[in-house]
């Protein structure tokens, strides 16, 4: 593991052998651009296996990321995305 400063948090970067290659879902949300509001966003892909531990007054969040999406908000224009860990299923055994 690694520690690194991201933009606004630090957080510790690893890998998990056993997520890498595993196909998965990933629900969250994110803001609607102009207004106070957000809206649920759905993926599908590939876990790579990284990770990044955020701590945010006491209550840690582990982020994994999600590549080689089959499905993703028409809106978003990456091929990867970092999801939290319970907004995450995974689709096989």
């Amino acid at each position: 593991m690694t520690t690194e400063q991201g933009p606004d948090a630090p957080f510790v970067s690893g890998f998990n052998a056993d997520y890498r290659g595993r196909r998965a879902e990933c629900e969250g949300g994110a803001p609607i651009a102009e207004t106070k509001y957000a809206g649920r966003q759905f993926f599908v892909g590939t876990l790579t296996g990284d990770y990044r531990d955020f701590n945010f007054g006491g209550s840690p969040w582990r982020w994994y990321l999600l590549a080689e999406l089959t499905q993703k908000p028409e809106a978003y224009s990456r091929d990867a995305v970092w999801c939290e860990e319970e907004s995450l299923t995974l689709m096989d055994n």
